[in-house]
C-alpha cells in the first residue's frame, strides 16, 4: 500500500497501472467505513500476491485528484489499467465483494504465470535458445490456452523451426478465430503456403520456372503469386513482398485482394516482439517492416 498525493500520481498510479493494475481508495481520516474497508484492501493486495498494487488517496488533502475522478462519497475505490479508470465502487464492502470485483478485472495466477513465461521465451529466443524457448512456450500455452500472444508465438517457433505437424496441431484450437484476429490469420496464410509446395522437390528449380513465366508475361499473377508463396515457405520475407507489390502495382484488387493481404501478413509474421522500453516512451520500429508498411501504403494509397 501506497500513499499518493498529486506530485507522485503520476508515477504510481498512471504509470504502473500500465504494467499492474492499480487501485486508488480514496478515503479520509473521519470516515469510518473508510477505516474498515481500509484493512480488507491492505489484506487483499497481499492476497492477492502482486495481481494489483493498491495505493491510498487522502480525500481531504488531494482534493484536485478527487475531484479529477469525480469523488462524490468516501470511500471510493477506482480501479486503473493502462493508465485508464475502468470500473469503481463506494462504500465499505464486505471482502466476499470486494474479492468480486477485483476477480471481473484481474489476470488470473494462470494468465499471470504464461505471460512470464513468453517473456521469458522471447528472451531466450533473443539468445539463441531456440529450444528453451520452445519449451516454455508450449508451457504458456498450457497453463492459459486463452494467451493468443504465447500461442501465436508458440505456432510460429514451430513454423521456424519445420515442424509443421505440430504446429498445426497447435492452431487447431483457434483455427475458427482466423477471420477476426490478424496474427492468426497470418499463421493460416504462412501454413497455406508450406502447404502448397509441400510436393515441390527442388524450390531453385521450381523457382527458376517462376521466374520464366514472370519474364515472358510480367502480369502473370498466378506465377508471381505462386513464386511468393514458394517464398513465404522458404522464410524469404521479403523477396515474397516484392513479388506481392509487383501484383498490387498493376492490379490492386487481383483476386479478391489477396495479394495485399498476404502481404500484410506477411508483415504481421516478420514484426519482431516489442521491446520493453520506459514509459512514455515509444518502442523503436523496425527498419525493415516499416519500409515495407511504406512500400505498400504508397502504392495502395496511390
Amino acid at each position: 500500500m501506497i500513499d499518493v498525493t498529486l506530485q507522485n500520481f503520476e508515477t504510481e498510479v498512471m504509470a504502473a497501472s500500465r504494467t499492474t493494475p492499480v487501485l486508488v481508495d480514496f478515503w479520509a481520516d473521519w470516515c469510518g467505513p473508510c477505516k474498515s474497508l481500509g484493512p480488507v484492501l491492505e489484506k487483499l493486495e497481499t492476497a492477492y500476491e502482486g495481481r494489483f498494487k493498491l495505493v491510498k488517496v487522502n480525500a481531504d488533502e488531494e482534493q484536485q485528484l478527487s475531484s479529477a475522478f469525480g469523488v462524490r462519497s468516501l470511500p471510493t475505490c477506482i480501479l486503473l489499467i493502462d493508465g485508464k479508470p475502468v470500473d469503481g465502487f463506494m462504500g465499505a464492502l464486505p471482502e466476499g465483494k470486494v474479492r468480486e470485483f477485483l476477480d471481473k478485472h484481474l489476470p488470473t495466477p494462470e494468465e499471470l504465470a504464461a505471460e512470464e513465461e513468453e517473456e521469458e521465451a522471447l528472451d531466450l529466443l533473443a539468445e539463441g535458445h531456440a529450444d528453451a524457448a520452445l519449451e516454455k512456450l508450449q508451457h504458456a500455452v498450457a497453463t492459459d490456452p486463452a494467451n493468443e500472444a504465447a500461442r501465436f508465438d508458440y505456432i510460429k517457433l514451430l513454423l521456424q523451426m519445420g515442424r509443421d505437424d505440430d504446429a498445426k496441431v497447435a492452431f487447431a484450437p483457434v483455427i475458427a478465430t482466423t477471420a477476426q484476429n490478424r496474427r492468426f490469420d497470418a499463421l493460416q496464410r504462412w501454413m497455406n503456403a508450406i502447404d502448397s509446395v509441400a510436393e515441390t522437390p527442388d524450390f531453385a528449380e521450381a523457382e527458376a520456372g517462376f521466374d520464366a513465366k514472370i519474364a515472358a508475361n510480367r502480369r502473370d499473377f498466378d506465377a508471381r503469386f505462386a513464386k511468393a508463396q514458394l517464398l513465404m515457405a522458404a522464410q524469404r520475407w521479403t523477396e515474397a513482398m516484392d513479388e506481392l507489390l509487383d501484383i498490387l502495382m498493376r492490379d490492386k484488387a487481383w483476386h479478391d485482394d489477396l495479394a495485399r493481404k498476404t502481404y500484410i501478413a506477411i508483415l504481421e509474421l516478420i514484426e519482431p516482439p516489442k521491446a520493453k522500453v520506459a514509459d512514455g516512451q515509444i518502442p523503436p520500429q523496425d527498419p525493415t517492416v516499416a519500409s515495407y508498411r511504406r512500400r505498400l501504403s504508397s502504392v495502395v494509397l496511390s
